[in-house]
């Protein structure tokens, strides 16, 4: 979600890759509908591991930043970049995979996440380039 985000918000002015602790393959479809909301489409994405990255040779190290968008990630990206000078910044955002029992308040919480997500891109970022 949130590198839909930002190229929606920066184009190409950065180098993004969402990469999470486990590769869950397939892109949740609340997600998908919230994104779809504000116009990031999702459904082509796809989240992959640090492991992942690894065994396709992505260097970590070739990257400035990584967000960490949960405890467990940023612990990960600690772990791999110990060597590397880079930085790591842990945003806590609402994880809403397990919040609400019926559809509307599971699609609210993922409203929740995605604006948090993009509210605090701006607040890092800067106003928005395209889009």
């Amino acid at each position: 979600m949130a590198e839909g985000i930002a190229k929606q918000l920066y184009g190409h002015r950065f180098y993004l890759q969402s990469v999470g602790v486990e590769n869950d393959l397939e892109i949740d479809g609340f997600a998908i509908a919230v994104c779809a909301e504000i116009g990031v489409p999702l459904e082509r994405h796809r989240a992959r591991s640090f492991d992942e990255m690894n065994q396709w040779g992505e260097d970590l190290s070739s990257f400035d930043l990584i967000i960490a968008l949960s405890p467990a990630s940023q612990r990960r990206a600690l772990e791999l970049t110990g060597a590397y000078h880079l930085d790591i910044e842990y945003w806590p955002i609402i994880d809403p995979t397990g919040i609400g029992e019926n559809r509307e308040t599971k699609l609210t919480a993922f409203r929740q996440a995605r604006d948090q997500i993009r509210q605090r891109l701006i607040e890092r970022f800067g106003p928005p380039t395209s889009g």
